[in-house]
């Protein structure tokens, strides 16, 4: 951890760290995010979100920590932070990263971009949004 994320957070870093915290698995003794936690916080069930990760959808119960789930899942969340520290309200950006069609991406939403494997194009553009936003 860097010093810089050690520094006093805006309301919107304190709603994600909420946020992310919810996220934790409490059955497991390793630091991973829950797939049915997060799935649960999307409002997406578990075929599904097996679906966006590109796994069995067993694997998600008998294998949460597995690296294929916990990419996928950590990815989503590298996006839903971006989002939200430009916008300052983690629901908000929830709606947008399931909902809202991006022109730039062919109409796509972010969570399609992110099951595509293109997260670091959506995190470059949601960089472009902030400096835009700032400058």
């Amino acid at each position: 951890m860097n010093s810089e994320s050690l520094l006093v957070r805006s309301s919107a870093g304190s709603s994600f760290d909420q946020f992310i915290a919810s996220l934790r698995d409490p059955d497991s003794p390793a630091p991973i995010v829950s797939a049915r936690r997060f799935g649960e916080a999307l409002h997406i069930d578990l075929q599904t979100l097996a679906q966006q990760a590109h796994v069995h959808r067993n694997t998600l119960s008998r294998q949460p920590a597995s690296e294929s789930v916990q990419r996928f899942l950590r990815d989503a969340l590298r996006v839903i932070r971006a989002a939200t520290d430009v916008s300052g309200d983690v629901n908000q950006t929830l709606f947008w990263y399931r909902n809202e069609p991006l022109p730039v991406f062919d109409y796509k939403t972010a969570e399609q971009l992110v099951s595509d494997g293109r997260t670091d194009d959506l995190l470059r553009y949601v960089s472009s949004l902030e400096a835009g936003a700032a400058g």
